[in-house]
């Protein structure tokens, strides 16, 4: 997979990338600022909650850089967007996974409880979804830019063969000399006649 992979700017996968860097973002922003409205202490983990997280000013001010990181990312869209929500999601996957370690131990700095991971790892599942949207399978469609630019000598073959696919005869406009059409444009013309009537 190469993440340097172009994407077309009015391509419907950039607005994905968009909406889903803005949204979480947005919500990790408003978490973090719940955090500093209430003045909690930097390292304090006295058990102080947020939207049901426990919570303190070192957290609350890693949520409001990385929500602003996203929604910069958002701005900007494009691959940056995905790429920026991959990296993000992954980040947040790892986290809840530490902590899970952690959770009653002296260095957790950040006051992570139970809650905290399950969100860590919800939240990083919805921001990686967005940003490998389209982007990261097996099976991507054909008119996809990523696929194509995987397989350039693929889409310009198929590319060049739409181009030369003769038109059906029954496209046609009326008074074409069927006689001047090849054999195969012919045949192909007179079993669509026959299926319609």
């Amino acid at each position: 997979m190469k993440l340097q992979d172009e994407l077309p700017l009015d391509h419907h996968l950039a607005a994905v990338y968009r909406w889903g860097s803005a949204f979480c973002g947005v919500v990790l922003l408003v978490f973090g600022t719940l955090g500093f409205a209430d003045e909690l202490s930097p390292f304090n983990t006295n058990g102080n909650t947020i939207a049901g997280m426990s919570t303190n000013g070192a957290l609350s001010l890693i949520s409001v850089i990385v929500g602003l990181l996203l929604i910069a990312g958002a701005v900007i869209g494009g691959n940056l967007a995905s790429t920026l929500n991959m990296t993000v999601g992954t980040l947040f996957l790892l986290s809840g996974f530490v902590h899970i370690f952690i959770l009653d131990r002296p260095a957790n700095v950040l006051d992570f409880g139970m809650t905290n991971v399950i969100f860590s790892f919800v939240m990083g599942l919805v921001i990686l979804t967005f940003g490998m949207y389209g982007r990261v399978s097996s099976k991507l469609p054909h008119d996809n830019p990523y696929w194509q630019r995987r397989h350039p000598r693929e889409a310009a073959r198929e590319s060049l063969a739409r181009r030369r696919q003769p038109a059906p005869t029954a496209a046609l406009p009326t008074g074409t000399d069927h006689s001047a059409l090849p054999e195969a444009a012919k045949s192909a013309g007179s079993r669509l006649g026959r299926g319609t009537g």
